[in-house]
């Protein structure tokens, strides 16, 4: 059975499946991927963690983007879990998080070398945007985006 936690970025499990994350994507990418500079995991505030059987195998997080939309980050499933739609339920329960907090947009950023992540993303409804931000001048990633509502954060 899978058991889903929310946390932040202190959390020991989540900073360890983070340094099994960009192990992976040195492999694909080389160790100074431009991208490699936007994985700084310091002081996220809104981490989740899927465990099984006791032990953490995918994370994600999200960060806010501006006042409507917050940014997902730092998805990863363990290589022995994939198959199995954990990123699914990663995604998901920050969709929820997003939500509760008042946002209805989610975007994100990927590696051209992932292919699995873009199934993920694309599977679960999240459409390819133009580049964003810091990302513009990056050849080789893509973005994506999802509106989860029309209720925007108050305060906006």
């Amino acid at each position: 059975m899978i058991t889903i936690i929310r946390t932040n970025s202190r959390n020991q499990e989540f900073k360890k499946l983070v340094n099994l994350l960009n192990s992976d994507l040195a492999n694909r990418d080389g160790e100074n991927h431009p991208l490699s500079q936007f994985n700084v995991i310091d002081d996220i505030k809104h981490v989740v963690l899927a465990y099984e059987n006791n032990e953490a195998i995918a994370c994600g997080a999200i960060e806010e983007f501006d006042l409507n939309t917050m940014e997902v980050k730092r998805v990863y499933a363990s290589p022995e879990v994939r198959g199995k739609k954990i990123g699914t339920h990663i995604l998901l329960e920050l969709e929820n998080w997003v939500k509760e907090l008042g946002y209805s947009r989610c975007i994100l950023f990927i590696g051209m070398n992932q292919p699995e992540a873009k199934r993920l993303y694309e599977r679960n409804a999240y459409m390819q945007i133009q580049k964003y931000g810091k990302l513009a001048k990056i050849a080789d990633c893509l973005c994506f985006a999802k509106c989860l509502g029309s209720g925007a954060k108050v305060g906006s």
